[in-house]
């Protein structure tokens, strides 16, 4: 993608996949083995957060697959946006709003999704020509009762609640309209990427998988 292209839908680049893995990885030779486990669970998307040293070498590797579509997350400066534009990031997430890295992102043609957790920060985001916003940190802020607070007040807006969410709060979330995916990591948990439990990562993707697409059918109704 090249300076100047329109930025995509965010659902479009996650190819209807409503539930993205949120990873933190500092060993880019584990992301090969990742993203193997991400495809054959049904879930070929994540969002590699820069926490670590390593990200962008792991963003990199994950990002040169043709099977997955990889963003960059916890992405806090434009100058994070262009490493993650240059290791081939189809979205980037942040866990707050920026005009920076939101204008930085729009100038890429990437899909950005700015972390927001009041009205006046939807506000701010919708003058910046954003209608998908990152509801951070959901569980902390008052989870779905909050969204659908929200929501009411901002009916063109769609949320992708992340933080502290579960494989078990995940299909109340996924089940209301204004929701456009959630972000979690209890299928790519620190502990099983660092002991490389690869077949149980692929098994929660393929679970999560399920409930995904089986939320999605009453979503939008």
């Amino acid at each position: 993608m090249t300076a100047g292209d329109t930025p995509r839908d965010l659902m479009e680049v996650l190819r209807g996949h409503r539930v993205v893995p949120v990873v933190v990885l500092d060993d880019p030779d584990r992301a090969d083995a990742l993203g193997d486990a991400l495809v054959s669970g049904g879930l070929p998307v994540a969002e590699a957060t820069f926490r670590t040293p390593g990200a962008a070498a792991v963003l990199r590797r994950l990002a040169a697959r043709d099977d997955l579509v990889v963003g960059a997350g916890t992405v806090l400066t434009p100058a994070q946006v262009d490493l993650a534009h240059e290791a081939g990031a189809g979205f980037v997430v942040s866990p707050g709003l920026s005009d920076g890295v939101v204008r930085r992102c729009q100038e890429l043609g990437l899909p950005v999704v700015p972390g927001v957790s009041t009205a006046s920060e939807i506000m701010h985001a919708l003058d910046l020509g954003l209608d998908t916003v990152k509801f951070f940190p959901a569980e902390a802020n008052g989870g779905l009762p909050a969204v659908k607070a929200l929501a009411a007040a901002f009916p063109q807006v769609r949320f992708v609640p992340t933080g502290g969410i579960t494989e078990a709060s995940a299909p109340a979330y996924l089940a209301h309209g204004a929701v456009a995916a959630v972000g979690g990591s209890w299928m790519v948990a620190p502990d099983l990427l660092a002991s490389g439990q690869w077949a149980e990562v692929a098994a929660r993707c393929a679970a999560t998988s399920r409930l995904s697409h089986h939320d999605s059918q009453g979503a939008h109704a």
